[in-house]
């Protein structure tokens, strides 16, 4: 049997998977990724909004070396794949909460922008995986698709939390507008 869940419930699913992806987050940026960066002094795959190219992408894996490669699967995947889902859970949250008892709207774009940024977010993580695996053979078209994969999550990621946030402003606006009528 499916249950309905009520506004409130949203709102503390929402801060419960946002503080745990925070955490995540700021582990990974603080810790795994600064940790990738200092070891290559490269930027990492994850933090390539713009892509990369197969030398591009070789040259980080070099410079990483076996022991880099080694924590990018051991250390930063693992985050990487705990995130995602927490990510688009909060998103998702968020707008059901926000539209609770309302027109839904935005949620409309919000949330299936939040589930594909997650899904791009593990091809990404599939396709590094591969790579790291494959060095020091590193067939184009899993770095393009790999690349392509990086340059989507961040697209995604961007309409999804930009989506959320103008549903939010709505709501705000909404009820700032409520409280003036009635006053």
């Amino acid at each position: 049997m499916m249950t309905r869940f009520l506004p409130q419930q949203h709102a503390r699913a929402a801060l419960t998977f946002g503080f745990v992806a925070a955490v995540i987050y700021v582990t990974m940026i603080t810790g795994t990724l600064a940790h990738l960066q200092a070891l290559s002094g490269l930027v990492p795959f994850d933090m390539r909004p713009m892509g990369y190219s197969g030398p591009e992408a070789a040259t980080l894996l070099d410079a990483l070396g076996a022991s880099g490669r080694h924590y990018y699967l051991s250390r930063q995947i693992p985050l990487d794949t705990a995130y995602p889902a927490l990510l688009a859970a909060t998103l998702v949250s968020t707008n059901r909460f926000l539209t609770a008892g309302r027109p839904v709207g935005w949620q409309r774009l919000a949330s299936p922008l939040a589930i594909g940024a997650a899904l791009c977010d593990y091809a990404e993580n599939a396709g590094i995986v591969a790579m790291i695996l494959n060095m020091p053979h590193l067939p184009a078209p899993l770095v393009a698709a790999t690349s392509a994969a990086s340059v989507a999550k961040a697209l995604l990621t961007t309409g999804a939390v930009t989506a959320t946030l103008l549903l939010a402003g709505g709501c705000l606006w909404a009820r700032w507008r409520g409280l003036r009528a009635e006053g």
